[in-house]
């Protein structure tokens, strides 16, 4: 089988890139290969009005299940209403609007085993030559990168009462703190349909899936909701990166290949979101005139460079929150966070921080205490033993 672009990956950002290009680009023959039985896995993507162009969130629409005007934070001492929009996606409408756009050029049950600047080959054998390969099968483990871990659980639940809010809840930080930075996640789809997710901002990548199943009943039980039946279940783990070598990063996998997504490490560094990012690979690729192999991976390595170098400031309040702060205690660098200006919130989600906003955020009170803070200043990989000694002194001092 030949393509002018084959996709190794059904998840988000080839999803993207594939839709797009169909609008924008119909002369370009691309095959999207998926190992699973349908596209985006099981999964519900989300982001903040500010986070995209007003033609971004046009051609985005269709994929859109929920958007609400506003949203909320909670913490021990203090509720916040933000007055932003925040919009939802769901994997079941990614794969409906993708393949209803793409038709048989979607390949499912198409695992890809390998992968080459003009090749992917699948395990039942079959080699599809393309003009070019972009590789977007999820995040990948790199030595070259020190990360944290942003892992959850979560489950859409039907319930038999309604469940009264107006809004998201996108951290609820009164729960009881374990395993680093705890908050519940809940999104009300309907009068009586939620997502509730358990989320960690933790050490270490390990969930216990049945004791985060436990909490997320009662959560819900002490909310007054009771749960009538589950009609789906997620769980992730995320990197949140406090350093690394992105150059170093580059030059792990097949040489040459194009990626996209989280294995790009086109993503935000803090909050882990990636589909900010994917929107805007698909939305430039589908300017392009040149689809050749490499042409295509020199400007997707540059933009995740580029993105890299941007961050710097991101992985800085990561290191703080990461390696000073005490693991017990983050949720109070987090309410203080969430006592800034609107206006600064909606940049920081955006990534587009100007320098007064990272002096607001660096100065003033300090939520983690200084002598742990001043080591975090310079942006150093960490062995695995280094990591294991600074768990157990942040464990000693808790």
């Amino acid at each position: 089988m030949k393509a002018d672009l084959a996709l190794a990956g059904g998840g988000l950002a080839n999803s993207l890139i594939a839709y797009r290009l169909a609008r924008r680009k119909p002369e370009i023959d691309v095959v999207l290969l998926e190992r699973g039985s349908s596209l985006g896995g099981q999964h519900i993507w989300s982001f903040h009005e500010t986070d995209l162009t007003p033609t971004q969130k046009e051609w985005l629409g269709p994929f859109v299940v929920s958007s609400w005007p506003r949203h909320e934070v909670r913490f021990p001492a203090r509720r916040r209403v933000i007055d932003s929009g925040y919009h939802s996606l769901t994997s079941a409408r990614l794969d409906e609007v993708v393949r209803g756009a793409l038709g048989d050029r979607v390949r499912l049950g198409a695992e890809v085993v390998d992968v080459s600047t003009h090749r992917a080959l699948l395990a039942d054998g079959t080699s599809i030559e393309a003009g070019a390969v972009i590789d977007g099968r999820g995040a990948v483990r790199s030595r070259n990168i020190d990360v944290g871990y942003q892992k959850f659980v979560g489950q859409t639940v039907e319930l038999a009462n309604e469940h009264g809010l107006r809004g998201p809840v996108l951290m609820d930080a009164t729960v009881p703190q374990k395993d680093g930075y705890r908050f519940i996640y809940v999104l009300p789809f309907a009068s009586r349909r939620l997502l509730i997710e358990d989320t960690y901002y933790s050490d270490s990548p390990a969930l216990d899936e049945r004791e985060i199943l436990r909490s997320i009943g009662r959560y819900a039980e002490a909310q007054g909701w009771h749960i009538e039946s589950v009609v789906e279940q997620e769980r992730g783990v995320l990197p949140i990166v406090l350093a690394g070598d992105i150059d170093a990063f580059w030059s792990e996998g097949p040489a040459g290949v194009p990626r996209s997504g989280m294995r790009a490490g086109l993503f935000h560094h803090t909050t882990g979101y990636s589909l900010a990012e994917a929107v805007r690979l698909a939305d430039e690729l589908g300017e392009r005139g040149s689809f050749e192999s490499g042409e295509l991976y020199d400007w997707i390595r540059r933009r995740s460079i580029g993105s890299w170098r941007r961050q710097r400031f991101f992985r800085l309040l990561n290191r703080m929150l990461y390696r000073a702060a005490v693991p017990t205690k983050r949720y109070v660098v987090l309410d203080r966070f969430y006592r800034l200006p609107e206006p600064l919130i909606h940049r920081f989600y955006a990534g587009r921080l100007t320098w007064i906003d990272k002096l607001r955020l660096v100065t003033g009170s300090p939520p983690v205490p200084i002598g742990r803070a001043l080591p975090c200043l310079l942006e150093r990989r960490q062995t695995k033993e280094q990591r294991r000694l600074e768990g157990q002194k942040s464990k000693e001092i808790s």
